[in-house]
């Protein structure tokens, strides 16, 4: 396969075009992208909606369909959907994703987290909506990825001007639809944000922030 352009960029990777229809994703830190690869090829048995998914040449290497379609923040940003759909949208995929059963021995009630949970993560394609990057999967309580999905857009409204106005539009139907956030889990979310390498301090720094406004949100 012939690596081709720069295409997109993360806080922890890159993805390339490649000539065959499909991209590359690189982890610049050499992370293990085996257990991505599997979780997505698990949920993708079970009807979830990820991309396909194939080995690259190293073990920090995934190769994925290529979606043509904006990400949500995209369509959010140029009036394609609504912040009421958006929400109601990202609630239903993370009430499908925690309907599917484990995919390894977990403890009672334990399903696949994706723990990254947002608006950029899902791409609108003619087919529908696709939930990418399952780096941070692992096994847990729901409860735990619908405190962290809540507490990226809290952050998002606090900390990133150019998207704050959608992502705390956003957070009031997805509170809703779930019938709000459980504040032990809650503050999980938190100590695991907190201990997020990849994030600035001024994100950190606006965790408790965050926590309050999703608090004050769930409880109006």
């Amino acid at each position: 396969m012939r690596i081709g352009e720069l295409v997109g960029a993360g806080r922890t990777a890159d993805v390339f075009a490649l000539d065959d229809g499909r991209v590359l994703r690189r982890y610049r830190g050499g992370d293990d992208a085996t257990a991505e690869m599997a979780v997505m090829g698990y949920l993708a048995e079970h009807g979830f909606p990820v991309p396909a998914v194939w080995p690259g040449t190293a073990a920090s290497e995934l190769v994925m369909q290529r979606l043509s379609g904006p990400t949500m923040v995209e369509a959010l940003a140029n009036g394609m959907i609504t912040a009421e759909r958006a929400g109601a949208m990202l609630a239903g995929l993370l009430r499908r994703l925690h309907a599917i059963p484990a995919r390894l021995p977990a403890g009672p009630g334990h399903r696949i987290l994706h723990l990254d949970f947002h608006p950029d993560n899902v791409v609108l394609t003619p087919r529908g909506p696709v939930v990418i990057d399952w780096a941070t999967a692992v096994q847990g309580p729901p409860g735990l990825d619908t405190a962290m999905s809540a507490l990226i857009l809290a952050q998002a409204a606090l900390t990133m001007p150019a998207v704050a106005a959608g992502a705390r539009a956003v957070l009031f139907p997805l509170l809703r639809h779930l019938g709000g956030v459980e504040e032990a889990y809650l503050a999980q979310a938190r100590a695991r944000r907190a201990a997020n390498p990849t994030l600035s301090p001024q994100e950190v720094g606006k965790l408790d922030e965050a926590v309050a406004l999703i608090i004050g949100i769930a409880g109006s």
